[in-house]
């Protein structure tokens, strides 16, 4: 490893990060973070602080858990890696897969097709989506609905159905019959609506009318968010996944529900599905199935699709995939995460020290006149939305909420910026003096804007 003062001294001249301006790294450098132990992480000179961002949504186990160390070192000794693609397998994948569909198997889920991540997933289940209903003899069911404000990663079919402006205009045009539903968002919506369970009615209304505008024979799939992550933490009513479910039910339209954030206890519940008490057609997973130990990700499908393809002649044949599709080293750590995920109960502390999180900012609200939303509630997954003016809504400014995050971190705490909001997914293991310390920041970070 290069010395302290090379890493500074080539911080984002020649690597150009994701989801920021290359030239906006250069003036102002981001953090070298250099190490983790728990759910702390330290930068390069020496400052630690709670990761109350999970690294991206993905760390559940936090950054010490030495049996999924252990398994991914192991298997680098005995199989580093072989092809899955048709003809090959190895013995971690066919395990991996079995304990991933045992996982999920209260979802309905019945297959497993592992990828290298979330938006590879993604990808998958929209492109088998389509080829499900055309193995059914209904080809013209190829256009996709999906809400705005939904994030569903960055490849084209991810980007396309995605609900957020800034992963699209910079790409456009994009995968053509993709169409957005408004976000059950009881803060910032068309109607008005502050009622979350009337809202979920006027969204339901808003889908019918868009199936009958572009016929429910042109449509192959919804794919939405059991909680809206990137999109601002946003949690819809109860009845909001029921009513989807039964929609889609009524007009032969799958279902695919987006798990990458919320699978693995991160609602309080294994799956967010399962936390509305829905069963999917599809799921897509990553993050939480190895804690980000090793990216990996999976397509799960029920027992209906499955019946199409595995019934089909030869049209039947998957002709996606990735070359690191069930990595034997991957199929390792996702094995041993599960272990560790079940073992350690996630799901579980998930759902008391959301609350905790959730109510301790309901309280910073009290105090501060610049947080004009907080949304959370179900599990470790907390928004706050800051504002200037709390009448009005107005957004909080990029300068004011910058310094907000970098006071947050001199406090003790790596939160994440998504434009005007504060989002916080920690680790599933932090503890309750972990959470009163991520409180403690915020609230040192309120307190200087």
């Amino acid at each position: 490893m290069k010395d302290d003062n090379f890493l500074k001294e080539n911080n984002a001249r020649h690597l150009w990060h994701p989801m920021g301006h290359p030239g906006a790294a250069q003036e102002t450098p981001p953090r070298i973070i250099s190490g983790a132990e728990g759910v702390r992480i330290t930068d390069i000179d020496g400052h630690s602080a709670i990761d109350a961002v999970g690294g991206l949504w993905c760390v559940n186990l936090g950054y010490s858990n030495d049996p999924v160390k252990q398994a991914i070192s192991d298997q680098l000794s005995v199989l580093p890696y072989y092809s899955a693609f048709a003809g090959t397998s190895n013995p971690t994948a066919i395990e991996a897969s079995e304990r991933v569909r045992a996982f999920f198997a209260e979802d309905g889920m019945a297959r497993v097709f592992f990828t290298s991540g979330g938006s590879d997933s993604v990808d998958v289940a929209l492109r088998l989506a389509r080829q499900y209903h055309r193995l059914r003899g209904e080809p013209t069911r190829t256009k996709f609905l999906s809400l705005k404000k939904g994030y569903h990663g960055t490849h084209f079919g991810g980007a396309s159905v995605n609900g957020n402006p800034r992963f699209r205009h910079g790409y456009e045009p994009l995968l053509p019959g993709c169409f957005h539903l408004p976000a059950p968002y009881t803060y910032r919506n068309p109607f008005d609506e502050t009622d979350p369970a009337a809202l979920a009615q006027r969204i339901a209304a808003a889908m019918e009318d868009e199936i009958a505008f572009q016929g429910a024979d042109t449509i192959a799939a919804l794919i939405v968010e059991p909680i809206l992550g990137a999109g601002g933490v946003i949690v819809p009513h109860e009845t909001f996944f029921p009513l989807m479910r039964d929609i889609c039910d009524r007009h032969g339209i799958l279902m695919i529900s987006d798990e990458v954030i919320t699978g693995f206890g991160r609602t309080g519940d294994w799956s967010g599905a399962r936390h509305w008490g829905v069963q999917p057609d599809m799921m897509t997973t990553a993050k939480g199935i190895s804690s980000g130990y090793f990216p990996v990700g999976a397509t799960l499908v029920n027992e209906k699709v499955a019946e199409v393809f595995e019934g089909a002649d030869a049209d039947g044949a998957i002709y996606t995939g990735y070359t690191y599709s069930a990595h034997p080293v991957g199929a390792a750590a996702v094995v041993a995460t599960l272990d560790e995920t079940v073992r350690l109960d996630l799901k579980t502390n998930a759902a008391a020290r959301g609350a905790q999180l959730y109510e301790g900012c309901l309280k910073l609200a009290e105090k501060y006149d610049i947080v004009g939303d907080v949304r959370g509630g179900h599990g470790l997954m907390t928004g706050v939305e800051l504002v200037s003016d709390r009448d009005a809504k107005t957004p909080m400014d990029a300068a004011t909420m910058k310094r907000i995050h970098d006071a947050a971190w001199e406090a003790g705490a790596m939160v994440r910026l998504g434009m005007h909001n504060i989002l916080m997914s920690p680790p599933l293991t932090i503890t309750e003096d972990e959470v009163n310390t991520v409180l403690g920041a915020l609230d040192a970070g309120f307190s200087v804007a």
